[in-house]
């Protein structure tokens, strides 16, 4: 089945993507990107990994543009950074431009949340969008794997006489697994007598906020992987100092087991563009960016490189810039903040179920949630482009007020419509994205300096990107911080740990509030993955269901296939 007569937009994307005709993945990765078959590793006929030993030998060549896509503070209503992600690939494709969308793997944990899938919506997917939202090539499961190696490995030592004068009460790894469980959130293990470990308080995290994650997104060899895994920190010796996953002797056993999930996974989106999907960390509790080979590997692929980060630019552009564009040394050509005018909506006070009547009136008003986030973007040296994400219920009317927004900013903007039309909706943005390449590229500033105290880092961030006029860091979090600092750990950058949905860590306050606390209750140190978490505000690393579950809607029908997927 063609695009021209795929399911009418509107219909479920999992029946769209169902529809969508995918090419074979070897013969697709030759003809559009020069790749040959002896190159890939395919995981069926529609998906592939890309053989690492062959990213080695194109890591010299020339790189292609790449373009950070961002957006305003995220609603329930959603905004489609993912989905605009995949429109704009697909139409600088459109207008002759050999481009590539580079996209993290969703989580199990949303996808029978409330979240959904991550693999795009309407006519701007990625496919196959089942495999994708579900177990893919089993990334996440090794990673899983891994991290709970780690764990084991750390409890036996403890059991068979703790050679490392381990003390049980400060060991700081916990375990993980791939879904939204709060009753795992605080547990006790090692119960049941001498014969069953040591017992003592721990914990699970969900994956995609292990370091392990983080490590992979951010290793650009197998040996660098290796390196960052000997080097996190597990627990403290009873004289506080670190002992790390080396020194347990775990950290190559541990490569063996993400060996195979380093190499990025190789797709396409419905218009056979091709399309690299690796690694998934949350951009709220970690820091929201596609693995590092994937991107600097497609950059050596194609002429312009689409990718995203996490959430608002107050969480992913900030940890793309600091954290990933810090550690890697990549620099984006272009960077596009979407929005929706329903998210705008949202930010001027507008109630869910009201988003659908035209109220430029609370568009005006939430616009100051969009001004705050181009500003924020300039503070990086970064120009960026508006990118209206198209709903059929948008007006003129509403739309001019973002595009006046646009004029004041002296940026420009452009209304997208891929989710309706796939790639010919987005050739607007696309032309207007290569129309920046010719303006002098930006020189990209980071918010803080290496040199800086930790805690001074995070209150850059809390004053410069989230408006706040305080920072209030708890005693234990403040002495983990200068113990961090004495251990040699100063020019770590820092990811904040916070809710997505304000700039506060008041989920309720919308549009550009500021003068508010942000408030630092724990710090973990990441010294493998090379930065700092700060947990804010009510924030968990281990997410719970709603009360009406997605999984709830989810099921196989009497043909075997899949149903309620969104």
């Amino acid at each position: 089945m063609t695009r021209d007569n795929l399911p009418a937009p509107g219909a479920p994307d999992i029946d769209i993507a169902r529809a969508a005709e995918m090419k074979p993945i070897l013969p697709l990765a030759h003809d559009r990107l020069g790749i040959p078959a002896d190159a890939l590793i395919p995981y069926g006929h529609h998906k592939a990994k890309l053989s690492l030993d062959y990213i080695s030998s194109i890591k010299d060549r020339p790189k292609g543009k790449l373009v950070l896509v961002t957006a305003i503070t995220p609603t329930p209503a959603g905004e489609g950074k993912t989905t605009t992600s995949v429109g704009l690939s697909d139409g600088l494709n459109k207008i002759g431009v050999k481009s590539m969308v580079c996209l993290r793997e969703p989580s199990l944990g949303p996808c029978f949340g409330m979240k959904g899938g991550a693999a795009g919506g309407g006519r701007a997917q990625v496919l196959p969008m089942e495999d994708i939202n579900l177990h893919f090539n089993g990334d996440f499961h090794a990673i899983t794997s891994a991290h709970s190696l780690l764990a084991a490995m750390l409890d036996n030592h403890l059991h068979w006489g703790n050679g490392l004068d381990i003390d049980p009460r400060r060991v700081s790894w916990r375990r993980v697994v791939d879904m939204n469980d709060r009753a795992l959130r605080n547990i006790t293990v090692g119960l049941g007598g001498p014969a069953h470990g040591v017992p003592r308080e721990s914990g699970f995290d969900i994956t995609v906020a292990s370091e392990i994650m983080a490590i992979l997104c951010l290793s650009e060899s197998l040996r660098d992987l290796r390196r960052r895994l000997g080097d996190i920190i597990i627990a403290r010796r009873r004289d506080k100092s670190p002992v790390t996953a080396r020194e347990i002797g775990a950290d190559g056993a541990m490569a063996v087991l993400l060996k195979d999930a380093l190499a990025p996974n190789l797709v396409q989106s419905i218009e056979h563009n091709p399309a690299f999907i690796h690694g998934g960390p949350f951009a709220n509790i970690a820091h929201g960016c596609n693995s590092v080979m994937a991107t600097k590997t497609a950059m050596s692929l194609a002429d312009v490189v689409v990718t995203e980060a996490g959430f608002g630019a107050d969480l992913g552009a900030e940890k793309f810039l600091d954290i990933k564009c810090r550690q890697a040394g990549l620099r984006p050509d272009a960077v596009v903040l979407v929005v929706t005018i329903r998210a705008l909506k949202m930010q001027g006070g507008v109630a869910k179920a009201d988003l659908g009547l035209p109220d430029a009136g609370a568009v005006v008003r939430g616009s100051v949630n969009l001004i705050r986030h181009i500003e924020n973007l300039k503070k990086f040296g970064v120009t960026p482009i508006v990118a209206i994400n198209h709903f059929v219920k948008d007006t003129d009317e509403e739309i001019d007020v973002v595009m006046g927004v646009c004029n004041e900013q002296d940026i420009r903007g452009a209304v997208s419509k891929h989710w309706a039309e796939g790639g010919v909706g987005a050739t607007q943005l696309a032309q207007v994205v290569m129309e920046q390449f010719e303006v002098k590229a930006p020189k990209i500033k980071f918010l803080y300096t290496d040199d800086m105290t930790l805690a001074d880092k995070i209150e850059t961030i809390a004053r410069e990107i989230y408006g706040a006029g305080d920072v209030s860091i708890i005693s234990s979090a403040a002495r983990s911080l200068s113990e961090f600092e004495k251990l040699g750990y100063r020019a770590l950058p820092v990811c904040i740990a916070k809710t997505q949905y304000s700039f506060a860590t008041d989920p309720t306050l919308l549009g550009a509030p500021t003068g508010h606390t942000l408030e630092v209750r724990e710090v973990r140190l990441s010294a493998g993955a090379g930065f700092v978490v700060a947990v804010c505000g009510d924030i968990m690393t281990m997410p719970g269901l709603p009360r009406k579950p997605a999984a709830i809607d989810i099921g196989l029908n009497d043909e075997g296939e899949i149903v309620g997927l969104a």
